[in-house]
């Protein structure tokens, strides 16, 4: 291993070992999402990927 990699290995470690215990927290006292915001979600996922479907079966 090269310096370049030692210190990408490093950088890693230290983003893991600061941003885990803030992305546990924000996930535990995250907000719940109702049906609604859901079908919100859903819809348009959908609408993307029947035009993408689309767009491929064009070619």
């Amino acid at each position: 291993m090269d310096w370049m990699e030692i210190i990408s290995a490093l950088a890693l470690l230290a983003f893991i070992v600061i941003l885990f215990p803030a992305a546990r927290e924000r996930i535990k006292n995250s907000p719940q999402g109702t049906s609604s915001d859901w079908m919100g979600f859903v819809i348009p996922v959908i609408v993307i990927a029947l035009f993408v479907t689309f767009l491929v079966m064009l070619v």
